[in-house]
């Protein structure tokens, strides 16, 4: 696309030694909003933009080093683009879901073979740990099923929704070993596998243009070099902190632009808009509270401790709670203004909602904060 041709140019020559994360933010404004209205329809998914985030390192940043990870600057990006669309935040936190189960498995053919390419979106993908998440939490059984054979295994089931899919893109899942009891095994799908049927969704409250699809395995032979891990249980411990802080992206990118929101009507709207019980300033200060936060967390996502673990799941769901609060008050900050579809702020709150909902969704959240 042109638009992502000039991009590249204008982060060449206006900031060349920009970080990761301003770079982002520049695509973000000038390549990314022109299309959030677009995206968030469905009627564009925005592969090309994808690939060109990954060209200035938008995926890479948080591989793991000497046996250390740093997810800040993955969630700063994240966050960028959550302040101009949260369909498309959603959309980075799968990319770089993607590379974090890649970069720690210990399969070194698989890493030899994807690691690069999805950590500079030459392949995209995404995450089918929705419902393996909650298996592991006694909310669901895992949907899939699998059975070794020679060289691999045999794989047939259904989920019902994963994210940032397309024929040609790979996502991470996990089945139920049938020939194992108790057995799960992590793996990576090949969504161009013809035994693999992308089924498309009906039409969401928002982030239509996600890549979301209804993906059906039928007897699906998955090779050992796409094995991320067997078994999958402490792999997922090991990944299960990153899956979740890089969550906070998409809720601090909405929140930041939903103050911004507040802040655009203060003047024609604030002497009526003080009377109401939540200001921006609140946001302000729970947004740099949040940020102190995961950015404290994000540093070691490997803390094995089980307070670590805690205030994880503890901020991811404030985080939550607080993106929809955000939403809700910028929407009656902006009166009927707000209410017109062409006005963001309507569609700040229905991504909000998604926000609260992701898995792990606030009740999922308040049950593991129970230790039910």
């Amino acid at each position: 696309m042109g638009s992502l041709a000039a991009s590249r140019l204008a982060v060449e020559d206006d900031l060349p030694s920009a970080s990761i994360a301003d770079q982002v933010a520049l695509i973000a404004r000038k390549n990314l909003a022109p299309q959030a209205a677009a995206i968030d329809e469905g009627t564009v998914y925005p592969d090309e933009l994808l690939r060109r985030l990954g060209d200035v390192g938008a995926w890479g940043s948080h591989q793991p080093s000497n046996g250390a990870a740093d997810l800040r600057c993955a969630i700063q990006s994240i966050s960028a683009l959550g302040e101009v669309c949260g369909a498309t935040a959603f959309m980075a936190w799968c990319q770089n879901t993607l590379v974090w189960y890649a970069a720690n498995s210990d399969n070194s053919k698989l890493l030899a073979r994807f690691g690069d390419k999805f950590a500079t979106g030459q392949i995209l993908g995404g995450t089918g740990l929705s419902n393996p998440m909650k298996s592991f939490f006694g909310i669901e059984k895992l949907k899939l099923k699998g059975r070794k054979v020679e060289g691999g295994y045999i794989v047939r089931g259904a989920l019902p929704w994963v994210s940032n899919l397309g024929p040609d893109h790979f996502f991470g899942t996990i089945f139920e070993r049938e020939d194992e009891p108790g057995g799960t095994v992590m793996f990576l799908a090949d969504c161009s596998d013809p035994a693999i049927a992308l089924q498309p969704c009906k039409p969401f409250l928002a982030m239509d243009g996600t890549g979301t699809y209804g993906v059906q395995f039928r007897d699906v032979f998955v090779s050992d070099d796409l094995i991320l891990a067997a078994p999958a249980g402490p792999f997922v411990k090991k990944i299960r902190a990153g899956f979740i802080l890089l969550q906070a992206g998409m809720a601090l990118g909405l929140i930041k632009d939903c103050i911004a929101i507040m802040d655009e009507v203060a003047a024609p709207l604030g002497h009526v808009n003080r009377y109401l019980p939540q200001q921006p300033v609140q946001f302000r200060e729970l947004y740099a509270e949040f940020e102190k936060e995961g950015m404290a967390l994000a540093s070691d996502p490997y803390n094995s401790d089980d307070s670590y673990w805690r205030r994880v799941v503890a901020l991811r769901l404030r985080m939550g709670d607080a993106a929809v609060a955000a939403a809700h008050a910028a929407m009656l900050h902006c009166g009927a203004r707000g209410y017109l579809k062409s006005h963001r702020a309507q569609r700040r709150l229905r991504e909000a909602y998604f926000v609260a909902i992701v898995t792990p969704a606030t009740k999922q959240l308040r049950k593991m904060l129970a230790g039910d």
